[in-house]
């Protein structure tokens, strides 16, 4: 098999269009700058730093990459930085001129830059990741030829920018006077609205962003230490340069504001109500204060505060207008009705529009579930599914034999898969501990869902195990109740969802980016009021998009979601929908009370257990219908749960190491 086409340019286009245009690195002197502004520099601009062959890739395959020229632009006081993608160097069909024009960057000025991570790897290029004031970044730049030092050379002739106390390869552009914002510009996770090609992934000591998110948290589980234990051991267990910068991170998360910290406490605690003994009692009349049952569409504004701006869409009439009501949810008997007498789907369009508006019974979940997951194919025979599940019964067995066959004194030597093991067994017993399914000690399937997270962390060696895993495997295994098509349904999951534990969080950003931009289309007036109140990271939402939101509603009802998102019937990306819905319905209370990022980071985890399922799924429905087309280009390709597009001789994990200079 061809290697992935990382280091060899020689057939490339963009490559070859570069070098025509002159690809070295220009620093543009003042006599000079005539010559080379062009007509798309302002007048009075002078191009102080020219760069062609710079590389963004929107997803993790490099025949996908885009190449385009970067500018530091002068203007007056202020410098600009523009990145513009070459025209009608398309190398591969699926991206359009449409996608890469959505990558462009025109003219940023350095006032809304926060910071500059500079990356230098092993083995490959350097790449930086700029980081804006909002919180959000833009996509990997990659210097293919060099020029990351002249860069940032230019950069400091013309604007302050000092190289962080905390981690030398992030150089900060501004002096931010809110505490709370000079902690996060020194945190510098690689936020990126485009996965890059070869994702550094979570393993092993690395942790995920899930993981990350818990640390903010303090208290993902009680025996993970915290980040100022973590910084002791940092020193004398590893040399891991990843690791170091993970922990690194970690201890600056520890500097953000104490309200912070207090108000996102319970953000991952292991919730006591995903049994369903104790539904009905999180279905009580008890509610978090200050938050109401109903939409909060008719809140009305504290005394003494500004008006709230209305909601341009109308929001409860356009619902009515397009949100269907919700279906009883689809019977054994009716699921008959889908198949012809071999077990095939007659109309698969058909079956995901009637799960979308109702979901599956509980009793026709093990046979509906595969299907949907994409385990199974909808035109495959009762037979064919039966040898299906005979042939992969056998494969996973072959997998988890990998890791039973390692003695004690072998394990010994694989750092590595006892980093794994230990985590997989801390994880899998405080993990759905209420439903009986998994109650009482020495259960049979806590045991079973600790078997199938370590038999993937080998069957997915790059991505490993990452915290939040086990939150998504134990339904699957709760309803296929059988080991074998348990690991295959998760791993038809992880497929898509994988990205969200990347240890760069690319996936996770890529999808807060464009959960940003439908905010932006839906409800400018709540886009512009983050904005202001430097909420627009919507790092508020990390929990809901990360597990899709099952810490936010009872067991059932988590599940009930999950089958309305995976038939894909209206968008691949229907839960960030579910998130926009959730956000305008609280609209007026947040605008209205005038919550900062502190304030709102506590309103929205008192919203779990007390979000009205059905009426918010009427309500993303709507809001999908209306965005259409433009909703659609607000999301950029690849971003997850979309499949990656098939490459054969694409890696779908690549483990890298940065190089910490």
């Amino acid at each position: 098999m061809q290697e992935p086409e990382l280091h060899d340019l020689s057939d490339d286009p963009d490559y070859a269009a570069s070098l025509q245009q002159g690809s070295a690195s220009m620093m543009m002197t003042r006599s000079d700058s005539g010559k080379s502004t062009s007509s798309s520099v302002l007048e009075g601009a002078e191009v102080v730093y020219l760069k062609d062959n710079v590389t963004i890739h929107p997803t993790q395959y490099a025949s996908e990459r885009i190449s385009g020229r970067l500018k530091l632009i002068k203007q007056g006081a202020s410098l600009f930085m523009t990145w513009i993608p070459y025209k009608g160097q398309i190398t591969n069909a699926g991206l359009s001129e449409r996608d890469r024009s959505l990558y462009t960057i025109r003219a940023v000025p350095f006032t809304d830059v926060r910071s500059i991570r500079r990356y230098t790897r092993t083995l490959g290029w350097q790449y930086i990741i700029v980081v804006l004031s909002s919180g959000l970044a833009f996509p990997s730049l990659y210097f293919y030829n060099g020029g990351v030092k002249e860069f940032l050379a230019t950069i400091k002739q013309h604007v302050f920018i000092v190289r962080s106390l905390e981690d030398a390869n992030v150089f900060l552009v501004n002096d931010f006077q809110n505490p709370f914002q000079r902690t996060l510009s020194s945190l510098e996770l690689p936020v990126s609205i485009a996965s890059r090609p070869s994702a550094s992934v979570s393993d092993g000591g690395e942790y995920s962003s899930y993981e990350l998110q818990g640390r903010i948290d303090g208290s993902i589980h009680e025996d993970i230490p915290r980040p100022s234990q973590n910084h002791g051991r940092q020193k004398h267990k590893s040399h891991d340069p990843t690791r170091d910068l993970t922990i690194q991170v970690l201890e600056k998360f520890s500097l953000v504001t104490k309200f912070a910290r207090d108000t996102s406490l319970q953000l991952f605690r292991e919730s006591n109500s995903n049994g369903y003994g104790a539904i009905e009692r999180k279905s009580s009349s008890h509610s978090p204060p200050d938050i109401p049952h109903e939409a909060s569409m008719d809140a009305k504004v504290a005394p003494g505060e500004g008006p709230v701006p209305s909601d341009p869409l109308e929001f409860d009439k356009m619902t009515l207008v397009w949100g269907k009501p919700r279906q009883p949810p689809l019977g054994s008997e009716e699921w008959e009705i889908f198949l012809d007498s071999e077990g095939r789907v007659i109309d698969s369009k058909a079956l995901k529009k009637r799960i979308f508006y109702g979901g599956v019974e509980h009793s026709t979940c093990k046979e509906v579930w595969p299907l949907l997951l994409g385990y199974h194919a909808y035109d495959s025979t009762y037979a064919e599914r039966e040898y299906l599940k005979s042939t992969k019964k056998s494969e996973y067995e072959t997998v988890k034999q990998q890791w039973q066959s390692i003695s004690t004194e072998q394990a010994k030597r694989f750092t590595k898969f006892r980093e794994r093991k230990g985590r997989i067994d801390k994880d899998v017993v405080r993990t759905d501990r209420t439903l009986s399914f998994y109650e009482g000690d020495d259960n049979a399937n806590v045991n079973i869902l600790r078997d199938i997270l370590l038999t993937y962390s080998f069957y997915n060696f790059d991505l490993g195990y990452c915290q939040g895993m086990s939150d998504l495997l134990s339904p699957i295994l709760f309803v296929m109740e059988d080991e074998s098509e348990a690991f295959w349904c998760f791993v038809a999951l992880m497929e898509r969802l994988g990205p969200n534990f990347n240890r760069d969080q690319n996936g996770m950003h890529s999808q807060l980016f464009a959960l940003s931009k439908l905010v932006e289309l839906l409800d400018s007036p709540l886009h512009n009021y983050f904005k202001q109140n430097d909420c627009l990271n919507y790092f508020f939402c990390f929990r809901w998009v990360l597990i899709q939101f099952k810490r936010e509603f009872e067991y059932k009802k988590t599940m009930r979601l999950w089958e309305v998102l995976w038939t894909h019937y209206l968008s691949e990306h229907l839960h960030l929908y579910v998130c926009v819905a959730i956000l305008k319905r609280y609209r007026n209370k947040i605008m209205g009370e005038h919550m900062d990022f502190d304030t709102l980071l506590k309103f929205i985890n008192e919203l779990s257990g007390h979000i009205d399922l059905d009426s918010t799924l009427r309500d993303a429905e709507a809001l999908c219908i209306c965005a259409g087309e433009n909703g659609a280009a607000c999301i950029p390709p690849g971003t997850p749960p979309s499949l990656p597009i098939e490459n054969e001789n694409a890696l779908l994990y690549t483990q890298e190491e940065d190089e910490v200079l």
